[in-house]
C-alpha cells in the first residue's frame, strides 16, 4: 500500500465516530513496512508472527474447516499438505476453493487424487 493508503487507516483509527477493528495481513517483509509509519505503528496494538500449520493441526483443523475434507482420508489430506498446502491456510483455503469448484463443475461430491491433479494445476503446482 502506498503512504496515503497508511495515512488514511491511521485518519479512520483516530476518528471517533469510527469503531473499526484492522488486520493487516503479509509475507515476509510487512512488518518492517507498517514499522517505516511510526503514526500506524504506534496504533497497532498486538504483533503477531503467523507460521504453517504443523501437520497435526492440519489434520484437525482442515476437516473443520470445509465440509469437503470431513469424509477425506486423513493420508490423503497430508498428502495435499505436503505437495500443495505446506501448511499455509491461505493455500489451503485456495486449494478448497477450486476443489469445489471442480466437484460442481463435474457433478460429484468427493475429493480424489484425479481432482487433486486438476486443482494442482490450476495452481501451477508439481506433485
Amino acid at each position: 500500500m502506498s503512504r496515503e493508503c497508511f495515512e488514511y487507516w491511521r485518519y479512520l483509527w483516530d476518528d471517533p465516530s469510527t469503531d473499526i477493528a484492522v488486520v493487516f495481513a503479509g509475507g515476509d517483509g510487512c512488518a518492517k513496512v507498517l514499522r517505516r509509519e511510526p503514526m500506524l505503528a504506534s496504533r497497532i496494538y498486538i504483533w503477531q508472527h503467523a507460521v504453517p500449520l504443523t501437520l497435526p493441526e492440519v489434520l484437525k483443523a482442515i476437516p473443520a474447516f470445509h465440509p469437503l475434507w470431513a469424509g477425506v482420508d486423513r493420508d490423503l489430506t497430508a498428502l495435499v499438505d505436503k505437495q500443495a498446502a505446506h501448511g499455509n491456510f491461505r493455500a489451503w483455503a485456495r486449494i478448497t476453493k477450486l476443489a469445489a469448484d471442480g466437484l460442481a463443475a463435474q457433478g460429484r461430491t468427493s475429493v480424489d487424487e484425479h481432482l487433486l491433479r486438476q486443482v494442482y494445476g490450476r495452481l501451477g503446482v508439481g506433485t
